[in-house]
């Protein structure tokens, strides 16, 4: 990988990560335009470090609260409070992901980047956004979270191991179709991403170390030096950081069809460049 390209793709990670258009479409996308070859899922998962280190500390308070409620809850059965049960649907939301992640890891690694599925993909998950923000009531707030909202958003999370469907609009499609607020759907996206991703950004770590072990994607596949990552790495941390601040102004005051159309969009031009041969569909 060139240093233009760590660079170029670090941008798009932290630009990307948090809002519902998929980043590792966009990853997918950007190697395939503009520098002709695939980065592969593994630079993918290790960006996203940046990205989550981002919400970790933008979030640390509240991160903060519901370990301490969870900690206190698991030795005093009396203190279990809503915080308490908050951290256990993050847990257990996380799980879907991790185990479907495991399970089809070499898929998601090859057939499930084949760009005729992530432009497809972008198309249909547009649909569902749009759809859940039209009917979804949107009348649960941040104290209304249950068990069952947690395990639906963390399945709904797991469909994001294709590249294409977005983790954040995944959830949040979910989130809403589930009645939740914009804004309570897109927090709880955030605190639900960060198990699953650090998991998978710190097992992808030896596949950029060890390339060779990594390549089960053909000869497009190019892996960044570690200079490289770490660079790629910290710039998505500084504009995922941003784009956090942003996306929850955002929704608190706008619908999501933005995104919507332009999902549409980009989905539209994938396939048509794909069709008439302009870039490799693998």
């Amino acid at each position: 990988m060139g240093w233009l390209e760590a660079i170029v793709l670090g941008i798009v990670q932290g630009l990307t990560e948090f809002l519902p258009v998929s980043s590792s479409a966009h990853l997918r996308i950007t190697s395939a335009f503009f520098f002709g070859n695939d980065a592969g899922a593994a630079f993918t998962a290790v960006t996203q470090l940046g990205t989550e280190t981002a919400v970790l500390i933008y979030f640390f308070s509240d991160i903060w609260r519901l370990l301490r409620a969870w900690f206190v809850g698991l030795a005093k059965r009396d203190e279990r409070g809503y915080d308490y049960k908050l951290a256990w649907y993050v847990i257990l939301g996380s799980i879907p992901i991790g185990v479907i992640g495991l399970a089809f890891e070499d898929a998601i690694k090859g057939p499930a980047r084949n760009l005729y599925l992530n432009g497809t993909v972008l198309i249909l998950g547009a649909l569902a956004l749009a759809a859940a923000e039209r009917y979804g009531r949107q009348r649960r707030g941040p104290d209304q979270l249950t068990l069952r909202d947690g395990l639906v958003m963390g399945g709904a999370q797991a469909l994001a191991l294709i590249p294409g469907v977005s983790r954040s609009g995944g959830t949040i499609t979910a989130g809403l179709f589930l009645g939740l607020e914009r804004s309570v759907a897109v927090r709880f996206s955030f605190l639900l991403a960060l198990p699953a991703v650090f998991a998978s950004g710190l097992t992808q770590i030896p596949d950029i170390l060890d390339p060779t072990a990594a390549d089960t994607q053909g000869g497009l596949v190019v892996f960044p030096s570690i200079p490289q990552m770490v660079v790629a790495t910290i710039i998505a941390f500084v504009l995922g950081y941003a784009s956090i601040a942003w996306l929850l102004r955002f929704v608190e005051n706008h619908t999501i069809y933005v995104f919507v159309w332009y999902r549409v969009l980009l989905g539209l031009v994938v396939l048509l460049a794909v069709s008439n041969g302009v870039v490799a569909a693998t």
